[in-house]
């Protein structure tokens, strides 16, 4: 789910405070309720720092969230960022980096090396508090690591997925040209194999 951002939020980012200021508030605009589940964000980049999104990932319980590699990078290969931040919340209030804190990150970071995508940080945030794996030096730690290697059948699926994203981010910047020509629907929907419903949601300006 895209996270809605302020003109103020849509920032370079400098430094981790940044992120936090800004995914702080996001947090607390949540109900109760939901502040007691655990949150994964991501955070897309361009090449200057600067916030091209954040998005919701995923919701899961009160000391767990389960998230794949292709739902941190599909949105980010689709909105062309180079550069990503990770971000999650604890509701317990503490900000103790656990071992699969570690391997997930690890596992997040050689995917996007694979996909040409970095990866920045890793923030664990609550709602007065949070580490950075890049402050605390956990990210270089564990780029160094070599620790967590993706197996070849890893490799062969991210590597489908990115295809797959390009082609289908392809087909609509074909569509978008063809909505702007004022070809009608039908035939958009023939030459690129989108539906009705994701060729009339594509804005043309």
């Amino acid at each position: 789910m895209n996270v809605r951002l302020s003109s103020s939020q849509k920032i370079a980012v400098l430094n981790s405070t940044d992120i936090f200021t800004i995914m702080q508030a996001i947090l607390l605009r949540e109900n109760k309720i939901r502040r007691n589940q655990e949150h994964f964000w991501v955070i897309g980049l361009n090449r200057a720092n600067k916030i091209l999104f954040i998005e919701l990932v995923s919701l899961g319980a009160t000391n767990r969230v389960e998230v794949k590699p292709a739902e941190v990078f599909r949105i980010a290969i689709y909105k062309s960022a180079v550069k990503m931040i990770l971000v999650h919340n604890h509701p317990s209030g503490s900000i103790k980096v656990s071992e699969a804190d570690r391997d997930f990150t690890d596992r997040m970071i050689k995917s996007g090396d694979m996909l040409a995508i970095e990866v920045l940080d890793h923030l664990v945030i609550t709602e007065e508090t949070y580490i950075s794996f890049a402050d605390k030096g956990i990210l270089d730690e564990l780029k160094q690591s070599g620790r967590y290697e993706l197996i070849d059948k890893e490799k062969g699926w991210l590597q489908e997925m990115k295809l797959e994203a390009e082609i289908d981010k392809r087909n609509k910047e074909i569509a978008t040209n063809l909505k702007k020509a004022g070809v009608d629907i039908d035939t958009i929907k023939q030459a690129t194999g989108l539906t009705k419903t994701e060729i009339k949601s594509l804005k043309i300006d």
